[in-house]
């Protein structure tokens, strides 16, 4: 397989795998707590949502190396709006990102958040933030 469009394929399924990841970990979130289970957060970062959590580490780890490859493979320079924009959503969405596990983890030890509904404020934040970066990557030019 030729290597830009590996890079290609690398970079559409980790996003693609990072939201689907996010979404199986909200959807297990949602249900336990509507099914009045209050300790589902304490197996949400257990085995095997463990490797769900590793997962979207692995995929955050490898956009910014692909992206970067597949901009250098492209030639286009860096200073364009849209990568300068992705970049800095990028940057945001992965320290709420961690600073949202970081919570969580707190959570599942048994240490009440002081503001509950700032854990999904910033669930919020981050999931807008790589749905607007993939829109950037849409809206490229050419």
């Amino acid at each position: 397989m030729e290597t830009l469009t590996a890079l290609k394929l690398l970079h559409g399924v980790a996003p693609v795998l990072l939201l689907g990841s996010a979404l199986a970990v909200t959807i297990r979130l949602w249900r336990g707590r509507r099914a009045g289970d209050m300790t589902v957060q304490n197996r949400t970062l257990q085995r095997p949502w463990f490797f769900v959590w590793a997962l979207m580490a692995l995929c955050l780890v490898a956009l910014p190396v692909s992206g970067w490859w597949l901009v250098h493979l492209g030639g286009w320079p860096l200073g364009q709006v849209w990568l300068l924009g992705s970049s800095v959503l990028y940057t945001l969405g992965t320290l709420s990102w961690v600073w949202l596990v970081v919570r969580l983890n707190r959570l599942r030890h048994g240490i009440a958040a002081r503001h509950p509904g700032f854990t999904l404020a910033l669930a919020i934040f981050t999931a807008v933030c790589f749905v607007a970066i993939a829109g950037l990557m849409g809206a490229k030019p050419v």
